[in-house]
């Protein structure tokens, strides 16, 4: 019986560990190049579109916007009236 509790609980573990995924997207650039090809990924560290195609030419690969970039708004200058 003990054998049997001890064989369900690491089965258990097993399970819950599960994969870790990683975040397909960093929101941190507004352009990502998809790679294409057996592990195919996202590379997001591109500040335009022309940067990312220029850098895409010759892989099997395309740009796209990123879906998750939040562009920061400029700080508001206030005006004083003296």
């Amino acid at each position: 019986m003990r054998c049997g509790c001890l064989a369900f609980v690491v089965i258990g573990l097993l399970f819950a560990g599960g994969s870790a995924r990683a975040q397909t997207y960093d929101p941190r650039y507004p352009v990502c190049m998809q790679i294409y090809g057996p592990v195919g990924y996202f590379d997001c560290r591109y500040g335009s579109l022309e940067q990312c195609k220029y850098l895409a030419v010759g892989r099997s690969a395309s740009c796209v916007v990123n879906p998750y970039f939040v562009p920061t708004k400029p700080a508001r200058r206030s005006k004083r009236v003296n």
